[in-house]
């Protein structure tokens, strides 16, 4: 690995990290944040690197934290870093187009934020691999669900496209 990937690595891990350590100060010291904090028990975590749908889960639950984070001034940088850090070129010039074109984020397909998404593997071919992304939009039972595919390639898991799912 390059010196360079390894520090644009390494940046975006510490950007993520230090959203995260931001997101759940304000939610443990009990705080009035713009989105209520719930409360929850993680009794664990954990992931891999070299795992297509790991990355695809941690791009979501970083970007979904990002642009959740509406009163935060490094959100909108957060945000365009990760895009830039996950998605391959023309999967960011895909997203920019279907932004232009409706007026809504390219990665969640909507204009608002879900509140839970869920990542699982749907399987893989000729080098890449398509995960479905399941975005809930509220609580409780009629809460609405939309799902993406993201396709990944297996060599540098990078996002090479995204589409809703039918």
């Amino acid at each position: 690995m390059s010196v360079s990937r390894r520090k644009t690595l390494l940046t975006a891990v510490a950007l993520t990290a230090g959203l995260s350590l931001a997101a759940v100060t304000p939610a443990l010291a009990g705080s009035g944040a713009s989105h209520a904090p719930r409360a929850a028990a993680v009794s664990s975590a954990q992931g891999d690197p070299r795992n297509v749908t790991q990355h695809v889960a941690d791009f979501y639950g970083a970007y979904i934290d990002s642009v959740w984070a509406t009163e935060d001034p490094a959100a909108g940088a957060n945000a365009k870093a990760l895009r830039a850090f996950y998605l391959t070129s023309a999967a960011q010039k895909k997203v920019a187009a279907y932004e232009k074109k409706n007026h809504a984020d390219g990665i969640l397909f909507a204009q608002n934020v879900p509140v839970k998404w869920k990542v699982v593997y749907t399987g893989s071919g000729a080098g890449h691999a398509t995960s479905r992304v399941t975005l809930t939009w509220g609580d409780g039972p009629g809460a609405e669900v939309t799902k993406i595919d993201v396709r990944s390639d297996l060599n540098t898991l990078k996002i090479t496209d995204l589409k809703p799912a039918r």
